[in-house]
């Protein structure tokens, strides 16, 4: 009786509306990209759809463009004259056959550069929104700053091993340099297993050590569980510690670059440390754990969820770039095959290609959604 009074949970607004604003604006950008870049080349672009599924709402534009919102609401696509279906998957019909009236507005007759860039554009688009997003993220709310300097080490954790002391301020970490208390986190946790190089200012030197972080299962404020890399030092805990620093437009957009690149690493790192045992594919998440994540973002304040649509817009910008058949990647790695060869692959090759596309798509969401609904019943048992 518990697991069902929790779980009906799902039909409350504060799972549903963030979850919708989340996936829905990033998902809207996204596509957006896509028809914006289609349309200066001249394709003829047939739907815009928001969703997969039966239409909730429907209207078609002086184009003839039917824009459309479905009611699985669990991405989207834009399907140009010329696709068989909503994946850009070319129609059997032979080009070659067609005339030149035919071909006007067809994607698949435009040079393989231009279908190129009409694909490129969506994850593109995802990865300017984060930009814009973060950049007045730094202007208006800014960064929180904690110095990094070491308060208390764990007895017996890598830190201790590692030689750091109680009151070093930590300077260096990764091959980076570092300001805070957070970007020595950031580094740290994603890196359980690996020996990081760290410079630590003690008594107005700075000194070399290696630290190795050791992987930890911990828990969030929101009960969520999760496996880290941890050195095993604390903080300093006093407010004053803390300043909330803003910056002007070009320092923000700077930083707001850096930030959307560490974001980026952040899904091949992972893969790095799945292939070193570092990291469990248990970890992996699907659209429940988006959910999941925008409902806890939300319960801390509306401003938050800016900067998680930033993160997700570029995780889903950088997922779709993977050289799968069916995401932009996919086609992506076909047109540069196009390029070498100087005409394209034949069409039993793509079909094959799409149909293992498929294939990989379906079992990755199916493993994410059980990943996910493990962690759910958890979470909520």
């Amino acid at each position: 009786m518990s697991f069902l009074s929790n779980f009906s949970l799902w039909s409350a607004g504060t799972w549903i509306v963030p979850f919708l604003v989340v996936l829905g604006v990033v998902v809207f950008v996204h596509e957006m990209g896509h028809f914006l870049v289609a349309r200066f080349f001249g394709v003829t672009v047939d739907a815009f759809s928001i969703g997969f599924g039966p239409e909730i709402f429907a209207f078609v534009d002086r184009y003839g463009t039917r824009w459309r919102l479905a009611v699985i609401p669990l991405g989207g696509y834009v399907k140009f004259k010329g696709d068989d279906n909503a994946a850009s998957v070319p129609s059997r019909e032979d080009l070659g056959r067609l005339s030149e009236e035919e071909r006007r507005g067809n994607f698949h007759a435009k040079p393989v550069a231009q279908r190129a860039a009409v694909v490129a554009a969506g994850p593109i688009a995802n990865f300017i929104l984060a930009i814009f997003i973060l950049t007045f993220w730094f202007i208006f709310v800014g960064k929180a700053i904690l110095e990094p300097r070491v308060e208390t080490i764990e007895p017996g954790s890598a830190a201790e091993a590692a030689g750091i002391k109680p009151g070093d301020l930590i300077v260096g970490i990764g091959g980076s340099r570092v300001q805070s208390f957070d970007e020595v986190q950031r580094v740290v946790v994603m890196s359980a297993g690996t020996e990081l190089d760290v410079t630590v200012e003690r008594g107005g030197v700075e000194i070399p050590l290696k630290a190795t972080p050791r992987l930890k299962e911990t828990t969030d404020k929101f009960g969520n569980s999760m496996k880290i890399g941890l050195l095993g030092i604390a903080r300093p805990t006093k407010r004053e510690d803390v300043v909330m620093h803003t910056y002007d437009p070009v320092s923000a957009f700077s930083m707001s670059l850096s930030e959307t690149w560490f974001w980026m690493k952040q899904p091949l790192v992972f893969i790095e440390r799945l292939s070193t045992g570092n990291a469990s594919a248990d970890d992996l998440g699907g659209v429940i754990r988006i959910a999941e994540l925008s409902r806890d973002v939300a319960s801390v304040s509306v401003v938050e969820l800016f900067r998680w649509i930033a993160i997700i817009s570029i995780n889903i910008g950088l997922m779709n770039l993977f050289p799968i058949p069916l995401l932009d990647g996919g086609h992506l790695l076909f047109y540069g095959i196009e390029a070498i060869r100087g005409r394209p692959l034949s069409e039993r090759t793509l079909e094959i290609g799409f149909r293992i596309g498929f294939a990989l798509v379906i079992m990755l969401m199916i493993f994410a959604t059980r990943n996910d609904v493990i962690h759910l019943l958890h979470r909520i048992g």
